[in-house]
């Protein structure tokens, strides 16, 4: 015996990993995206504050909210301003678009205008 049952097991654990390898990847793949989806909500609530704050003090709300905003969020965030509300809506960092879509954040702060 050559090979004998310590070689046959050894080539049975790594089929099992191999074998796995995939749905590990697809647990990772969307832990991640779960993760990006929270910073990007954790960023619009942030971004939506700013702006409100800037409304209440009689600045520009959307260019508040830019400035709040890291760069590469900057272009996935829509503002609206309506009255003493700003809302902003982003979509999370994703490898598939649709997917960016079906998971858009928003976030919405509201001041008392004078």
């Amino acid at each position: 015996m050559i090979g004998g049952p310590v070689a046959s097991e050894r080539g049975q654990a790594l089929v099992e990993v191999v074998g796995g390898l995939p749905a590990m990847l697809v647990v990772a793949l969307v832990l991640l995206q779960l993760l990006a989806t929270g910073y990007s909500a954790a960023l619009a609530g942030g971004a939506a504050e700013a702006g409100a704050l800037a409304l209440a003090g009689g600045g520009d709300a959307r260019a508040a909210v830019q400035r709040a905003l890291p760069g590469w969020s900057r272009v996935r965030a829509r503002v609206e301003v309506s009255g003493g509300t700003v809302r902003v809506r982003m979509r999370p960092p994703s490898p598939l678009a649709l997917a960016a879509r079906k998971l858009e954040v928003t976030a919405k702060a509201t001041v008392e205008l004078p």
